[in-house]
């Protein structure tokens, strides 16, 4: 089944096309296959790009309130041709959407792979991007409600969540997990050991 594309703000899609069409900007960028482009190019794939705050604390494993999301950026895929060659983040300011910066590397193959593999799974989603920090982790989020708000809300618990390479050591990526499966396990994992117990404190021998 189709995914939902969200619509980007008309302003940051306005930004994004006036960069490109600017010589200075695609020379200035550090993207060198953008710059040696000769024919046209177009931005495509709006996705919201959320930032998943605080994951260390949250309480989630326990049966709390899942950590705070926050938009950050709507990003575009840049095409040439039959394939991506970049990708174009905006950012707003107190005047609206404005263009940030075109970049490339392993993320937007990685993003491309994976809403092509979220394509196959059956189900109707609104395709997000989640940015967890603490993990340098990047996600494709499938939101199972397909006309919310892109500019808001929380990963629900039947949300999927495809982490993009590189991925995490241990957190395999393209593999499509529930929110409330892979979240524990992020929480998990920036949750430090606890101290070994001091043998002087430890339970004496029966």
């Amino acid at each position: 089944m189709p995914l939902h594309v969200p619509p980007a703000p008309a302003p940051a899609l306005r930004s994004v096309l006036a960069a490109l069409g600017s010589p200075t900007a695609v020379h200035e960028a550090h993207t060198p296959a953008l710059r040696a482009l000769q024919g046209p190019v177009t931005a495509e794939l709006p996705l919201p790009v959320h930032v998943l705050d605080r994951l260390n604390i949250s309480q989630l494993a326990a049966g709390g309130r899942p950590p705070r999301t926050r938009l950050t950026a709507w990003r575009f895929l840049i095409r040439s041709g039959d394939r991506y060659v970049a990708a174009a983040d905006t950012r707003l300011t107190p005047d609206g959407w404005v263009f940030s910066h075109f970049f490339e590397g392993p993320y937007v193959a990685a993003t491309e792979r994976a809403l092509r593999q979220a394509e196959s799974l059956g189900k109707n989603y609104q395709p997000r991007l989640l940015s967890v920090p603490e993990l340098y982790m990047m996600t494709l989020w499938l939101h199972g409600a397909v006309g919310a708000d892109a500019s808001s809300g929380l990963p629900a618990a039947a949300d999927l969540l495809v982490p993009l390479a590189p991925a995490p050591p241990g957190i395999a990526p393209y593999r499509p997990h529930p929110v409330s499966e892979l979240l524990p396990v992020m929480t998990h994992r920036l949750t430090p050991p606890s101290p070994p117990v001091p043998p002087s404190l430890a339970a004496p021998a029966a």
